[in-house]
């Protein structure tokens, strides 16, 4: 019977030491995994990175042409602007010369 509970003791024994050996070879190996979750973190941060890039020359590139079609629409609502306001100065200039008249007689 003493030979039993000599080999309990060593498999609980040998139950512990696995188990402490088992924690300390995770804790060993668990920077190997921790770089890899690290880099996978890093690689999914770029990839992502170069998405919000490319979305962003994407937006920027349709601005620019909105830029450019308010700027075309702007020259031409200037332009009829300046052609109205001429019109108006030779309606009036006529007009002038009429007044002028009418008031000296």
């Amino acid at each position: 019977m003493d030979n039993r509970g000599t080999s309990a003791v060593e498999v609980t024994l040998s139950f512990l030491l696995g188990t402490a050996a088992g924690f300390i070879l995770g804790i060993l190996f668990a920077p190997a995994s921790g770089e890899e979750t690290r880099k996978k973190i890093q690689e999914g941060a770029s990839k992502t990175g170069e998405k919000a890039k490319e979305s962003y020359d994407r937006i920027a590139k349709e601005a620019e042409k909105g830029i450019q079609i308010v700027k075309a629409k702007t020259t031409e609502g200037v332009a009829a602007i300046k052609d109205f306001v001429e019109k108006k100065k030779d309606e009036i200039a006529k007009k002038v010369p009429e007044i002028k008249e009418e008031e000296t007689q």
